[in-house]
């Protein structure tokens, strides 16, 4: 995979959709969705971020966000539960590793929506697209120990234990074990 087509992608963030969810490029029409959960220290609990501070903070960074899609250099999808019409998070990848054809994902997910299925149907999603369009060989995932409900999203969409990195983030003033899932297409084909 040459890093210049996953720009080209990315530059014009496609649309995906599953039986309960779009999946679709982030707007600053989203701040008021994004800073309900954004805002809270159990959304953020295991996440490499603060929580935000004001609404006028989110607005801001999605600012940033939609500058970054037009570059390409942004690969994450607003989720959106259909029927609500509403943004309940993010969902895609957080680096590509071109010459290895593979890549990292990653996702939040307002704790209102937890428990409900809707982060393993975006998480399938995205996996689909990373291999069915952008070809790749692997995709990885990355938790923080003690998160056990994101290992559970990610062994439900097919990704293996792979092991443990002790000390592997400096989080928030804490070095922090991460743990690393991962799927290969082979292993992903025989699921689908």
């Amino acid at each position: 995979m040459k890093c210049d087509a996953v720009y080209r992608i990315f530059s014009h963030l496609p649309t995906l959709r599953t039986e309960r969810l779009v999946l679709r490029p982030l707007a600053v029409g989203d701040c008021f969705d994004m800073y309900d959960y954004a805002k809270r220290a159990d959304a953020t609990k295991f996440l490499t971020w603060s929580p935000h501070s004001c609404v006028e903070h989110t607005k801001e960074y999605l600012k940033y966000i939609v500058e970054h899609y037009r570059l390409g250099d942004f690969y994450d999808w607003a989720v959106v539960v259909a029927d609500e019409d509403r943004m309940i998070g993010t969902c895609g990848f957080t680096r590509f590793y071109c010459e290895h054809d593979a890549a990292e994902i990653g996702y939040v997910l307002n704790p209102d929506y937890h428990g409900k299925g809707y982060a393993t149907e975006a998480v399938s999603r995205v996996l689909e697209f990373g291999f069915d369009t952008l070809l790749l060989n692997r995709i990885e995932a990355k938790y923080m120990l003690g998160n056990d409900a994101s290992r559970r999203v990610m062994e439900k969409c097919g990704m293996q234990f792979e092991g443990v990195r002790r000390s592997e983030m400096l989080i928030k003033g804490v070095y922090r074990d991460v743990g690393v899932c991962a799927v290969l297409r082979s292993d992903f084909e025989k699921i689908e």
